[in-house]
């Protein structure tokens, strides 16, 4: 799979090397010419273009007809953003993504259908997870915002219990439990162990009810 990255700062270098030991062939672009020697490795074969995302002569040269991805994480969120909307629909690429610095314009693009990267959201969403590892940190959330996938640590109460009971209809519903580093879909027999991260999708106006379901034991539903 050819994969292109627009960007050749510490992100676009450490994504662009880690997808060519994925086996991908890659193609890097960056208006900075130093910018190649001073991130990439020694032994980086992929191909280098010095120019912009948005130029479509020098996404020409980056293979940007054979492409099945491109990833736009420049400095700059016009950028970012006007290549991918290049990428997709000048060059029919389905699989690309923007980073985007300004969390306001983040949600804009995302419920224009432009998948983004909220850099300054995702680090306050790690941080936080550190600090206070009991609090909801949303995964995802849809264009609307109205369905959020959740991450949490499994409370204690709920160890040795059956987690069936962190389902309730269309309210929230447990999909995945990553235990031991492993991710696994939950299946309606399931116990909590210690140690388990649950993923559980939820509506915005049932964040509430979930909340007091893990601080608590539904009746009669994991006994």
């Amino acid at each position: 799979m050819h994969t292109i990255v627009v960007g050749c700062g510490r992100v676009g270098s450490e994504l662009a090397v880690a997808l060519e030991n994925a086996g991908h062939s890659v193609a890097i672009i960056d208006k900075d010419r130093n910018a190649f020697s001073r991130y990439l490795p020694e032994r980086w074969t992929g191909r280098a273009v010095l120019g912009f995302g948005f130029d479509r002569d020098h996404l020409e040269k980056a293979g940007i007809r054979e492409a099945a991805a491109l990833a736009a994480v420049t400095s700059g969120d016009n950028s970012n953003v006007l290549t991918a909307r290049i990428a997709r629909e000048t060059y029919g690429i389905q699989n690309v993504v923007a980073r985007i610095y300004d969390p306001r314009r983040a949600v804009i693009y995302q419920r224009l259908g432009i998948p983004t990267v909220a850099t300054v959201t995702w680090t306050t969403d790690q941080v936080l997870r550190r600090l206070f590892p009991e609090l909801t940190a949303s995964e995802w959330a849809d264009a609307t915002g109205s369905i959020s996938l959740v991450e949490r640590s499994l409370p204690e109460t709920w160890a040795g219990q059956k987690l069936a009971g962190l389902s309730d209809g269309d309210a929230f519903r447990l999909i995945s439990v990553t235990r031991g580093g492993q991710a696994r879909l939950v299946g309606p027999d399931a116990v909590g162990q210690e140690g388990d991260v649950l993923h559980i999708a939820v509506r915005k106006d049932a964040m509430d009810d979930l909340e007091t379901r893990l601080s608590g034991k539904a009746e009669g539903s994991h006994r």
